[in-house]
């Protein structure tokens, strides 16, 4: 008669101890399985073969006591409490960071990483010139290692008051006073329709803003001026969108009018596939800002890339 198996036992919880080199090790190895999408994907980045980062991450759980992903041939899952420790990774890390520019900054050195997180869409802006700011900078600070993400406002904000990014460049909405703003540059925001639209072959001088409150638009769904604008002018949202581009797509199915960037319509409305429906109330004047923690003060790494930034927007 065969015997029951008993079953596995689930990782016991237990307090952590004091983080050692090796467990700082695990942390990042784990960051780049998540980051990446999983252990095949991470392997390019890691260096190390698949068998041996799942060691990693058995050894990470196993000091944890918890279990952090699913994975298998379903593909790879964080768990609720992996989330949660992956989000704990990135401060950890990101305070690491921070400790390690304090240190340059005393020996007066410029070295380290700086992590920047950036807004969609900025770069065919012509009155952008972060790409001229970087140029600058990496002549000043050739040590420094630059990374560089795209994120919505939300996450950018979280992200520089956490200490994940050192510095964000985002749409100015409402203020925090945790953080420190740098006026950069501005983009002009227009509401675009589809070349099927009701509105697309009407004359601008007969549209009404009446008519236009008629029909629905995508609008982003978190808090930006695009969400502002939308709910002062009493707009019906039909769609949400979390990015630009998928705005374009939106406005392209004719099914919703939508805000997006003139620089970066410029394409479609060249091509006869969508205009801006020029009533005056339905455009406005975004501004973006360099944001940075409000305390403590910026490091020289941080600092030197700040003047940077003014000075490739201020000179003509």
């Amino acid at each position: 008669m065969k015997q029951k198996q008993k079953p596995k036992a689930a990782l016991s919880a237990s307090p952590l101890g004091q983080l050692s080199d090796v467990d700082l090790r695990l942390l990042r190895v784990f960051k780049s399985v998540v980051e990446a999408g999983g252990l095949s994907a991470a392997e390019l980045e890691l260096n190390i073969g698949r068998s041996t980062i799942s060691r990693h991450l058995k050894d990470l759980e196993i000091r944890l006591g918890m279990n952090l992903a699913k994975r298998g041939r379903s593909g790879f899952a964080l768990t609720d409490e992996g989330a949660n420790i992956y989000r704990a990774t990135l401060n950890l890390l990101g305070s690491i960071e921070s400790f390690r520019n304090e240190v340059n900054d005393i020996h007066q050195s410029l070295t380290g990483k700086l992590s920047i997180a950036l807004f969609d869409k900025t770069a065919g802006n012509p009155a952008c010139h972060i790409d001229k700011a970087i140029a600058r900078y990496v002549e000043e600070a050739p040590e420094v290692a630059l990374e560089l993400h795209v994120e919505p406002i939300n996450v950018i904000e979280k992200g520089v008051m956490e200490g994940r990014f050192q510095l964000g460049v985002i749409p100015a909405h409402r203020e925090s006073t945790s953080l420190s703003y740098l006026s950069l540059f501005n983009e002009q925001m227009y509401l675009y329709c589809g070349n099927n639209h009701p509105l697309f072959d009407q004359d601008d001088t007969v549209i009404a803003a009446s008519e236009v409150l008629q029909y629905p638009y995508a609008g982003l769904g978190y808090h930006s001026p695009n969400m502002e604008v939308g709910q002062k002018l009493s707009m019906q949202r039909g769609a949400t969108a979390y990015d630009q581009e998928a705005i374009v797509h939106l406005v392209l199915s004719n099914c919703f009018l939508g805000y997006l960037p003139e620089h970066y319509a410029a394409k479609w409305v060249e091509r006869g596939e969508m205009r801006a429906v020029a009533c005056e109330q339905f455009q406005y004047l975004c501004e973006f800002m360099a944001i940075t923690k409000g305390s403590p003060k910026p490091s020289r790494i941080l600092q030197s890339f700040l003047n940077c930034l003014e000075l490739a927007h201020r000179q003509p």
